[in-house]
């Protein structure tokens, strides 16, 4: 089950702005905050994602030695899938190397707000070492990510996204998207390895796309329970970009996902990577259940809670 407060802070997170230094985090602790946070079917699916893919992989190494053996073209699927290892390798080293030369570092000197914003939310999650962080132009897209390479961990966050902490003035919804992306490495979602036992499920309808959607509930939770008052303008945001969020009632958004019913309303979320937003934003509106991976959710008991 999500939780429905954030966990008690650790005693070395530092107020709001300042800079942290890291130490030793008691690795049951640890342990604890992510058990938490986890979206309760997000193991099962990963099983799920990882059987498929498996299979997936087996199937192309065997048609990729059988074409060898007939001395015939493997098809490019074939290819793509026995190479696997080798391709997701080179993909993720090449995103590392484009953000280190075409795009911004946040460092202490360089947007050090945000900087300690990431360090703090490292540090919350019980992260022995902070993800590097990187601003890279959004040409109007509202979008951020998390990956690694190696043993580095990386976020990194559109411009026109990371502009709504700045200019526009809205830190506590910057703190939630950063808290959302740290979140996804220190819940091991930027694992080479787990991108590798799940690549192959990626071709399926349904089984990657169920499991991406538990990811992205568990990255809600660790936003959610660091800086909860910044879910509703970081929701509002994606729902309309950075200039219109003001307007928009959340809680509206949230309400339709208990009222818009239908065959293609289920399909688009079935075979979508991330919860549809108004599924989205009933999940961090109510605390007492897990955001609903493939059926609509239900109408809270009692009074409905209210995104502020």
């Amino acid at each position: 089950m999500t939780i429905q407060h954030p966990p008690q802070l650790p005693p070395q997170l530092p107020p709001e702005g300042m800079m942290v230094a890291h130490q030793p985090f008691d690795d049951t602790r640890r342990r604890e905050i992510r058990a938490s946070l986890r979206h309760p079917l997000e193991n099962l699916t990963l099983i799920v994602a990882v059987i498929a893919s498996v299979t997936v992989m087996g199937v192309s190494i065997y048609s990729l030695i059988d074409a060898l053996r007939e001395d015939r073209a493997p098809g490019i699927y074939t290819l793509l899938f026995s190479l696997a290892p080798l391709v997701l390798w080179l993909v993720r080293g090449q995103l590392m190397a484009r953000l280190r030369v075409s795009s911004v570092k946040i460092t202490p000197t360089q947007y050090p707000q945000a900087y300690a914003m990431v360090q703090e939310a490292a540090a919350f999650f019980g992260m022995k070492r902070a993800p590097d962080a990187y601003v890279v132009l959004g040409n109007g897209a509202i979008n951020a990510a998390a990956s690694g390479h190696g043993f580095r961990r990386f976020i990194f966050i559109y411009s026109d996204l990371f502009e709504v902490g700045g200019r526009l003035k809205n830190p506590d919804a910057l703190r939630f998207i950063i808290g959302h992306e740290v979140g996804h490495i220190a819940a091991g979602h930027a694992s080479y390895w787990r991108w590798l036992g799940t690549f192959g499920a990626q071709i399926l309808p349904f089984i990657r796309p169920v499991f991406s959607r538990s990811q992205e509930f568990t990255a809600d939770n660790y936003g959610y329970a660091w800086c909860p008052q910044g879910s509703a303008p970081a929701m509002q945001t994606l729902a309309v970009g950075k200039y219109l969020n003001p307007t928009v009632d959340i809680n509206a958004v949230a309400d339709r996902a208990e009222q818009e019913k239908g065959f293609f309303v289920w399909l688009v979320n079935a075979l979508a990577s991330h919860p549809v937003l108004a599924w989205r934003a009933h999940a961090l509106r109510d605390r007492s259940a897990p955001g609903r991976l493939v059926w609509r959710p239900r109408e809270p008991n009692g009074i409905p809670p209210r995104l502020h």
